[in-house]
């Protein structure tokens, strides 16, 4: 078997299995009513009858939930585990699921003092008369919280983590790839796995109809089946009153797992990828894969972070709060990841309802990053196509005059292109003319609309964008991509480090001129054979 040689041959040639699923999910358990200040006293003296709102009516309350926590673990025979300040939850986990035999159960449950939100009563003093009252008030403390990590007959593992303290806000983690496994198990389809996610299969097809039938109601039903099982602080009274836990999304993995027919078609990945991709976690670059504007005045952090683990590095880029996160998972399989840590940043709300519009956010995201590292690696332009952009072209009695390379405006208009190639939108005369302009070191205003419509014009004619039909947008055709991309990295990579040296004083026949010209040669020679073009 041949050694790849690209980002494309690795994945064209060397997947034998493909997956999407959601992957790790944590969701947000709450009461809607008691989010806010005006509920929580409304719950107080509506609900409980207090005449003045106190959180010290609710004591009894949360006295009543403890004890019944220790007596679930009494009847069901598990454990009660105090975590200690540093150790990880996951490690303990697998112990217990180790000695685990049973379709569906609780496997033991977890104490640890965490930092949560809470409701509290001050003591407050009326100025005119000096009679003090109780005020609620919003704040934080460090307060047990619950751990009841279970393994369900659908899911398999998972927990809900229950805050002691009121408002009594809780949290549901389960991962996709756990469900998918036991539905393959359920319906009897042979599969290997890996890890958490599926190293072989029997069917593809069905793995991934079973990923994809992973909605929000499957996982609504899953909440509210243990919530029916799992000891709470709401009874049936308060939810009588409308008192009910509901659901919202406050992380989200969405995963795309390409298993490969061995390690080294990995290694070879990530060498071309890194090399390539440093660059495409700033502004410019990482709106590409999230489909997202970004700009001076946008939040958060853009970068791109290459982690070595052992021998295999792992690439993160990072966008406001959410991060795309690709490495070499258990020396088998390529997985892209996208991580959505909070829904606004993408303008879909946190309600578990929007599960579908995140699910097509994440996996495009993934897409994207994949089709922008393959194309980065793979972007030869042959010599006639090459040779056609340097000279004018005439279509429909329309004249188009050449896109030399080492012209400016060239240049200029192929890199500003590049800033949309993702964008599913395309791009208008005003888009581009913004870019344009600054990458020729402007001001947009000096950019007349009309010139701007020239340089539309002269890359249609040369078949490197089309016009969106009924639409004043344009988008790049393949073969616009590829050539924009050959002549920016040719020319910002290649011919002007190497000549950048020519700007010395010496004379052009010296030695040491002569060597900075050889040097150019071997560079761009070099260059031409790694990139399978005529030079």
């Amino acid at each position: 078997m041949k050694v790849p040689h690209s980002v494309s041959e690795v994945l064209r040639e060397h997947v034998v299995l493909e997956s999407e699923c959601i992957d790790r999910m944590y969701l947000n358990v709450y009461v809607p009513q008691l989010q806010r200040i005006g509920g929580v006293v409304w719950y107080l003296r509506g609900h409980l009858g207090q005449r003045f709102a106190s959180t010290a009516g609710v004591a009894p309350k949360t006295e009543a939930f403890v004890a019944d926590i220790d007596r679930f673990a009494a009847e069901q025979g598990v454990e009660m585990v105090s975590f200690g300040k540093h150790q990880r939850k996951d490690d303990v986990t697998q112990e217990y699921l180790r000695h685990f035999d049973a379709e569906e159960g609780v496997l033991y449950v977890g104490r640890a003092q965490e930092k949560a939100r809470v409701v509290r009563t001050q003591r407050r003093r009326n100025a005119t008369t000096g009679a003090t009252y109780p005020w609620v008030v919003d704040g934080t403390a460090m307060v047990n919280h619950y751990y009841f990590y279970c393994v369900d007959c659908d899911f398999g593992p998972l927990f809900v983590k229950f805050c002691s303290y009121f408002p009594y806000n809780a949290k549901l983690c389960i991962n996709g790839n756990e469900y998918a496994k036991r539905q393959l198990a359920k319906r009897g389809i042979e599969f290997e796995a890996l890890d958490n996610g599926v190293l072989s299969c029997a069917d593809p097809k069905a793995l991934q109809r079973i990923c994809d039938g992973l909605d929000d109601k499957k996982i609504e039903r899953l909440l509210r089946k243990w919530l029916a099982r799992l000891p709470h602080p709401f009874d049936r009274r308060d939810r009588r009153a409308g008192y009910r836990y509901g659901v919202s999304i406050l992380q989200a993995e969405f995963a795309l797992t390409q298993v490969l027919d061995r390690p080294l078609a990995g290694r070879i990945f990530f060498e071309q990828v890194i090399r390539e991709n440093l660059d495409i976690g700033r502004p410019g670059q990482v709106q590409l894969i999230f489909d997202r504007r970004a700009n001076r005045r946008t939040p958060g952090r853009f970068r791109t972070r290459v982690i070595a683990e052992g021998v295999t590095p792992s690439l993160h880029v990072d966008y406001r709060r959410s991060r795309i996160k690709q490495y070499h998972k258990e020396g088998q399989a390529l997985r892209t990841e996208t991580t959505i840590n909070d829904t606004r940043d993408f303008g879909v709300g946190r309600l578990l309802k929007n599960l579908a519009e995140l699910r097509r956010i994440g996996f495009a995201a993934n897409r994207r990053l994949l089709e922008i590292e393959q194309i980065s690696h793979d972007c030869a332009l042959g010599d006639d196509a090459f040779q056609r952009l340097q000279r004018p072209r005439n279509v429909d009695d329309q004249r188009a005059s050449a896109l030399r390379f080492g012209d400016a405006n060239a240049q200029a208009i192929l890199n500003a292109v590049l800033m949309f190639v993702f964008a599913a939108r395309g791009f208008t005369n005003k888009d581009l003319r913004q870019h344009f302009a600054v990458l020729l070191g402007k001001r947009p205003h000096d950019i007349s609309p009309g010139r701007m419509s020239y340089e539309l014009r002269r890359l249609r004619l040369h078949g490197l964008i089309a016009r969106l039909p009924k639409t004043h947008r344009y988008r790049l055709t393949d073969e616009g991509l590829r050539t924009a991309l050959f002549y920016t990295r040719v020319y910002s990579r290649i011919l002007r480090p190497a000549m950048a040296p020519q700007v010395s004083a010496a004379p052009a026949s010296s030695p040491q001129a002569l060597r900075q010209f050889h040097a150019a040669e071997a560079a761009v020679n070099s260059w031409c054979d790694q990139a399978h073009i005529a030079a």
